[in-house]
């Protein structure tokens, strides 16, 4: 299955989405916020088959570290998540960046789903 990097600033969220994830049998590594899951990318040579990240966070938003994940590692895919209309208005023009955005609540399923999706062939 998929080695994934998880950015999220809530550490419930984190763990409950990590379980969801390892649900899947993928392997998840985790960040604290933006600027953690870039130093992680670098450190491991983006060797990740998905960056899933919250859109607003501390340091380095969301957003922010997509595009330098991007610029960085091109081939890697991003999906993003947020709780915010006007986040998810921000992430509206970056279609040739990320996979897609799932807007908070969402449920474990419409996550697994919105991942499988994200890394279909």
């Amino acid at each position: 299955m998929a080695r994934i990097l998880l950015v999220d600033d809530e550490e419930p969220v984190r763990g409950f989405l990590r379980r969801g994830l390892e649900m899947d049998g993928h392997t998840v590594a985790l960040a604290i916020d933006g600027a953690d899951g870039l130093e992680r990318l670098n450190d491991e040579g983006g060797a990740f088959d998905l960056l899933l990240t919250d859109i607003r966070m501390p340091l380095m938003d969301g957003i922010a570290l997509a595009l330098a994940a991007k610029r960085e590692f091109p081939n890697l895919t991003i999906l993003l998540m947020t709780g915010f209309a006007d986040q998810r208005e921000r992430a509206k023009g970056l279609e040739s960046v990320v996979a897609g955005v799932l807007t908070k609540p969402f449920s474990l399923s419409d996550l697994r789903a919105a991942v499988r999706r994200a890394l279909a062939p």
